[in-house]
């Protein structure tokens, strides 16, 4: 049906969901039903998100220049961290004017209010955007095609699912400098505030480099920086569990993060036929997210004590980048600017 239809459903479903969660009355008022109608729109939210990577992510494709694609994909990664930096500051604003009584009980309803007040925004922004998917792009794909998907379907796993654990296992320092380090709420947010500002940044940086030098070597050598530092960093973090510290490592890694996840993205969706492009890479993004990202923080925390051992994270972290690494060795480049070369 298109790029915008598609793209109008999954943000109005996002809309719907955080606005349920932000006014489901407590437990108190509804009874079981308030934990109910929760994960019922939490649900729906992962379900809006999952319908909003495809289309999206192939509309800016299909609408950049080729030389460009990197750059308007990258604006596209910018966007998601920048909702990161915005929710460390409103999570850091709300913990200072409010006690954490009044913050369990319902400041944190203020947060998603004020996501849902974007809501409307968007819808407009959208609703004047061009379609990107004509009928002659709708072509059959060949049985040739079919196994090249295929195969591109299980390299696009490992990358985006290497990267996802790579994020979120980064993203885990938040929760790793409360629960393990034992420090400030404050200074936990202040690390997601760090996180967020640093990757907007290497994200536009990111994919104006790769639509010069490709994408590929971009991810491959983050990566590799990554697997050489993760264990290092984390060791650091325990040995000097100080706000300079952490914040110096957690700048670091995201910008490792960052050079990973806007070039395999990229790469994956140009990879794509166009007529199955926004499915294809729909499936492969969600499955990476759920099965690989969405479980990061829950086997960290279970490996740490599993083993005891406060550096477990970063061993699982080697572990994916070490797969994605083969995965991206293996994909071919398709940034126009190498291939012209």
């Amino acid at each position: 049906a298109g790029r915008k239809p598609a793209m109008m459903w999954s943000f109005s479903l996002m809309g719907v969901a955080i606005l349920g969660l932000a006014l489901t009355p407590g437990y108190a008022q509804i009874g079981i039903l308030a934990p109910v109608l929760l994960v019922f729109f939490r649900l729906l939210q992962g379900f809006a998100l999952g319908g909003e990577v495809g289309p999206s992510t192939s509309f800016l494709i299909e609408a950049a220049p080729p030389h460009r694609r990197g750059l308007y994909v990258g604006l596209q990664m910018a966007t998601q961290d920048f909702a990161v930096l915005m929710a460390g500051i409103v999570g850091f604003m709300l913990t200072i004017v409010m006690s954490p009584e009044v913050l369990d009980a319902w400041g944190w309803r203020v947060a998603f209010l004020l996501g849902a007040a974007i809501v409307p925004i968007g819808l407009i922004i959208r609703k004047n955007l061009p379609e990107t998917l004509v009928r002659h792009d709708q072509q059959k794909v060949s049985i040739k095609g079919n196994r090249d998907i295929a195969r591109l379907f299980v390299l696009g796993i490992l990358m985006l699912g290497a990267s996802t654990i790579a994020y979120y296992g980064i993203e885990y320092i938040n929760t790793y400098a409360q629960d393990t380090l034992g420090l400030s709420v404050k200074l936990a947010f202040g690390t997601t505030i760090l996180l967020g500002a640093v990757m907007v940044v290497t994200d536009i940086v990111c994919g104006m480099m790769t639509d010069r030098v490709g994408r590929k070597p971009i991810m491959i050598v983050a990566s590799v920086a990554v697997v050489l530092v993760i264990i290092p960093a984390f060791a650091i973090l325990n040995k000097f569990p100080i706000p300079p510290v952490i914040f110096a490592v957690t700048a670091t890694l995201g910008i490792l993060s960052a050079l990973i996840s806007g070039p395999a993205l990229i790469s994956v969706t140009e990879s794509l036929p166009t007529a199955v492009r926004s499915g294809v890479l729909g499936t492969l993004y969600a499955i990476a997210m759920s099965a690989f990202g969405g479980t990061t923080q829950f086997v960290s925390k279970g490996l740490i004590e599993l083993t005891g051992n406060p550096l477990a994270p970063a061993f699982y972290i080697t572990a994916a980048m070490a797969v994605g690494v083969c995965a991206m060795l293996l994909i071919r480049e398709t940034a126009p600017a190498r291939l012209k070369a």
